[in-house]
C-alpha cells in the first residue's frame, strides 16, 4: 500500500521535485500553504508532509519553524537538500524578444536570488511577486499577449510548455534548500535512497535570569565532542525577550553523548525537546 505524501504545492515546484525524486511510487498530493501540509499529516490525511526549511541564500523558513513549534509539533523524520536552479521562461512566442519583457514574475525568494541577472540584463524592469515559482510560469503561460517572463525551474517550463530563454540566472552558485519529511511520531524513513549522515534537531529553552546560559548550553555539547551544525533563536512569542534557540546535532539521538547533553541540560533547569533524529539526503 502506497503512502500519501503531502508536499507545499502547487506542481512544478522546488517542492514538488524533491518528492518526486525521493518518492517516485508514492501518491503525491499538493498543499497550498505550508500550514495546510503540516495539518494534513497531524490529522492523519497523509502519511507524510515535505516542507522547505532552510535555503542557503534567503536563510529560514520562518513559517516552517513557528508553526512546528506553536501550532503542530510534528516529528522530523528526515531531510533532503535539493540544488537550486532558476532560470528566465517566457511564452514560446516572445522568445527572440525576451530583453524587452515589461515585468518578471516569481516567489520573492527567487527574484532575491536573481537580483545580479535582474539589475544587468532586465535593469529598470518591474518585479512581481507571486506565491511561487510555479505559479509564476503558470501565470505566464495563461497570459500569452503580455510580454512578461517568469523566474522557474525546468519543470515549471515543461509542465507550461514555456522556453528556457536563460539558464541559471541565480547569483550564488551553490544555492540549496532543505526539506524537512514530518510524521506523527519518530520512525524510520522509508527511504530508497542512501544517506549522507544522520541529524538530531533540539529545541532548548533556557531559565530566565541565568548568567552565562548561553554559554553553559553550548558547553554540555562542546565538552562532549558534539559537533553543531546550525544554532538558530527564535521568539517564544510570550513577550520580547523570551527565545528558544533550535541546534542540529549531527549524529543519531541513540548515541550514549546526546543523551548525557540532555541530562545535563536539564540539570542548569532548561526544558529539552527533540524535535527529531532523522536521516540527510541529497541529490
Amino acid at each position: 500500500m502506497s503512502n500519501k505524501i503531502g508536499y507545499l504545492g502547487p506542481e512544478a515546484t522546488f517542492t514538488h521535485m524533491a518528492v518526486n525524486h525521493f518518492f517516485p511510487n508514492e501518491i503525491r498530493v499538493p498543499y497550498a500553504t505550508i500550514p495546510d501540509c503540516i495539518d494534513a499529516a497531524a490529522n492523519g490525511e497523509i502519511d507524510y508532509a515535505v516542507v522547505p526549511l532552510e535555503n542557503a541564500i534567503e536563510g529560514s523558513v520562518n513559517i516552517t519553524i513557528d508553526y512546528l513549534i506553536h501550532e503542530q509539533p510534528l516529528t522530523i523524520v528526515g531531510e533532503i537538500t535539493v540544488p537550486v536552479r532558476q532560470h528566465l521562461l517566457v511564452h514560446p512566442d516572445r522568445a527572440e524578444t525576451w530583453k524587452q519583457v515589461r515585468a518578471v514574475y516569481s516567489h520573492p525568494h527567487a527574484i532575491a536570488q536573481c537580483h545580479k541577472f535582474l539589475n544587468s540584463e532586465l535593469k529598470g524592469v518591474r518585479t512581481e511577486d507571486m506565491t511561487s515559482t510555479s505559479a509564476a510560469a503558470k501565470f505566464v503561460h495563461e497570459n500569452p499577449e503580455q510580454h512578461i517572463a517568469a523566474i522557474a525551474n525546468e519543470a515549471a517550463a515543461e509542465k507550461y510548455g514555456l522556453s528556457v530563454v536563460r539558464q541559471d540566472i541565480h547569483t550564488h552558485q551553490n544555492n540549496h534548500t532543505k526539506f524537512i519529511v514530518l510524521h506523527k511520531q519518530q520512525s524510520y524513513l522509508p527511504a530508497k535512497h542512501k544517506p549522507y549522515g544522520e541529524k538530531t534537531t533540539w529545541m532548548i529553552t533556557m531559565p530566565s535570569d541565568y548568567a552565562g546560559a548561553l554559554y553553559q548550553v553550548l558547553a554540555a555539547f562542546a565538552w562532549r565532542k558534539l559537533n553543531l551544525s546550525k544554532i538558530e533563536s527564535r521568539p517564544m512569542k510570550t513577550g520580547l525577550g523570551r527565545y528558544f534557540f533550535l541546534i542540529d546535532v549531527e549524529g543519531s539521538y541513540a548515541e550514549v553523548l546526546q543523551n548525557g547533553a540532555k541530562m545535563e541540560l536539564e540539570a542548569l533547569g532548561c526544558s529539552v525537546t527533540l524535535l527529531g533524529t532523522y536521516s540527510c539526503f541529497r541529490f
